[in-house]
């Protein structure tokens, strides 16, 4: 099936690391505009939408809108850039990228840069490359001519790659994790706003920041207080497994196409679990389960402790080469996770009641 995916390309093209989102934030408020009742953004940086903000009970859609980056931590002399890391990188795959410095001025290119492979040392050639040797070359001269850039110590960047179109319907982009997240969130409201004749809950999509590097919750936190919701959703993303070399016994077996990967354990709550679970059979969604017996690393782990507690389900789509410059996803688990999210709001109402008796 052909799928509109302009305003994903648009989302996973905006530059957004984790603490400097405001630009992907935009996007995704322009968007929810054409069609929610209630669109805002607060101090933190989180952006909510919200359909039928009368009804009830309260649902929280989560979707967090950083990307992982670089941030300038030093300039020398020379006009060469060193870096340190925003989120989990795998420094290998930084060596010979270009990237993209979100200056004050505007954008500025420059290249990711290492000692050639001629002049190091044959013992040494093996060793696996550590962010604290490479910099990024932006063409300047000196320190000076940085500046004359508008560039300055602290300034983020993020690969200069784009979304691209793969065979089927499999996108790569730098940004799954987890714009797409966001995308899905928003996407499930989007179809509750165009039919919203069985609608009694209140939904509101929220693109949370800095889960990156929210190790006490990030933005997911802070939003979930404010919405206080009877009910959380989390959209991220999870390992994929239908590539080589990868442990199905540690990680479950989850395909691109496989549908939408449904979590048990830590944060995810079981009773929406399993509600999750019988709507996705009922709807013909196609689905897997993971096992998540310790901390999820998702947005789950801060609002399911939120306020006196949020029954929280933890819903990912299937995900290759995770924290790379091109992770790619299916476009099909995009919107079968959608249709489940906005299907499982359809059975809420007033007397929906997720403690466990």
């Amino acid at each position: 099936m052909s799928r509109d995916i302009s305003f994903l390309e648009r989302l996973l093209d905006a530059p957004g690391p984790s603490g400097f989102e405001v630009r992907a934030a935009r996007v995704w408020r322009a968007e929810a505009e054409t069609f929610a009742s209630d669109v805002k953004v607060d101090v933190s940086g989180n952006s909510f939408a919200t359909v039928n903000p009368a009804g009830g009970p309260r649902v929280m859609l989560a979707g967090h809108i950083d990307e992982i980056g670089l941030q300038v931590t030093h300039i020398d002399e020379k006009g060469f850039l060193y870096v340190d890391e925003i989120g989990g990188w795998d420094p290998q795959v930084l060596v010979g990228q270009r990237v993209k410095v979100l200056g004050r001025e505007g954008d500025v290119p420059g290249v990711i840069g290492k000692k050639a492979i001629h002049l190091i040392q044959p013992d040494e050639r093996d060793k696996a490359s550590r962010t604290r040797q490479l910099w990024v070359d932006v063409g300047a001269k000196d320190r000076d001519a940085v500046a004359e850039l508008g560039l300055r110590v602290g300034d983020p960047m993020v690969i200069a790659q784009g979304m691209v179109r793969l065979a089927g319907d499999r996108i790569a982009s730098r940004a799954i994790d987890d714009r797409i997240g966001a995308f899905v969130v928003l996407e499930a409201i989007r179809m509750l706003a165009a039919d919203p004749r069985d609608l009694r809950a209140s939904a509101t999509a929220v693109a949370t920041v800095q889960e990156e590097i929210g190790y006490q919750g990030g933005g997911a936190r802070t939003s979930a207080y404010a919405i206080d919701p009877h009910v959380a959703i989390v959209v991220d993303v999870t390992f994929s497994t239908d590539v080589p070399d990868i442990e199905k016994k540690e990680l479950g077996d989850h395909d691109l196409g496989g549908g939408p990967v449904l979590s048990r354990g830590s944060a995810a709550h079981n009773g929406v679990f399993e509600m999750l679970a019988a709507v996705a059979e009922e709807e013909g969604i196609p689905y897997t389960i993971q096992a998540s017996p310790k901390a999820t690393r998702t947005d789950a782990d801060g609002i399911h402790l939120t306020r006196h507690g949020v029954p929280t389900g933890l819903v990912s789509v299937p995900n290759r080469y995770m924290h790379s410059p091109n992770e790619i996803v299916s476009v099909e688990d995009l919107f079968n996770t959608a249709k489940l999210i906005a299907a499982f709001i359809r059975r809420l109402g007033p007397d929906t009641d997720f403690t466990p008796r």
